[in-house]
């Protein structure tokens, strides 16, 4: 039995912090105390030492916001490699392995459900998915609940955990940044909620779009965030950059993000951010 797994800077930095690792006993990424791993577990998959926040899934999101079952929109809808990309590996190699990892055909899942027992419809990214890249299917998911949430008066909650947007559908992929705007500009008109959840990370073409355009943005402690990673811009602009750029409690300071919320206290402060808004 492997009593706990050792996490070390061998690993690949993605990896260190995506789930609670397996075994009996984990060390922690963020203060490296070796922790009991169902107490972490049952605290959210937060440390409860240092508060660090682990990577969770999206279905694992879900049941954290939702007051119980749920019911789950456009599973079945599946790229179709539109470009036959190829690099290292095949575009569709990579689309059965993130479905043989993740068990879902893309990066999303959408669903509705009762939070706090109001009915919301909530999206939730699903990073072990190729990153949590955005491509066509994201987009389209996306789209299709701001177009559900406008036409039952809806709110709509939207949890971004991607890399920014996916490479291998190239422009069609870009595209989806406008499409989603879009939608989301005509929820606005219809005056429905609609609240940004940003987790670690959040980047790229993700960010500069839907994951900023909410009504209320908020963060999990420690998130990165940004469009360009730091060390493309210490390259491009020759500078060492602020302690902590790019991380949530940086860009609230700077006016980027309404607030910095505890996983533990997020369905909490979504619920009364709801109300405030509708009631």
């Amino acid at each position: 039995m492997a009593w706990f797994k050792r996490e070390d800077q061998k690993l690949p930095v993605g990896e260190q912090v995506n789930r609670v690792p397996e075994g009996l006993w984990i060390k922690c990424t963020g203060c490296r105390e070796i922790i009991y791993r169902k107490d972490v577990l049952q605290n959210a998959s937060v440390c409860p030492k240092c508060a660090f926040h682990f990577r969770i899934t999206a279905r694992e999101r879900l049941e954290l916001l939702f007051d119980g079952s749920y019911e789950e929109f456009d599973r079945q809808l599946a790229s179709a490699d539109p470009l036959k990309f190829m690099d290292t590996k095949a575009y569709a190699s990579r689309l059965l392995d993130g479905e043989e990892k993740t068990g879902g055909k893309d990066a999303l899942v959408s669903a509705s459900g009762k939070l706090d027992g109001r009915a919301v419809l909530i999206c939730a990214m699903e990073y072990g998915f190729i990153g949590g890249s955005m491509g066509v299917v994201v987009g389209e998911k996306i789209t299709r609940a701001a177009e559900r949430a406008m036409s039952t008066k809806t709110p709509l909650i939207v949890v971004s955990c991607s890399g920014g947007a996916r490479m291998m559908e190239g422009a069609l992929s870009l595209m989806q940044m406008a499409k989603i705007s879009a939608a989301l500009a005509r929820l606005d008109d219809a005056k429905i909620p609609f609240i940004s959840v940003l987790t670690d990370p959040t980047t790229g073409g993700v960010t500069a779009s839907f994951a900023m355009l909410g009504d209320l943005n908020i963060a999990e402690p420690g998130a990165l965030i940004g469009f360009a990673g730091p060390r493309v811009i210490e390259q491009t602009i020759r500078q060492k950059l602020p302690e902590g750029f790019q991380r949530s409690e940086f860009l609230l300071t700077h006016g980027m993000i309404d607030a910095v919320i505890d996983r533990r206290e997020m369905k909490a402060s979504i619920a009364r951010s709801l109300s405030l808004f509708l009631d």
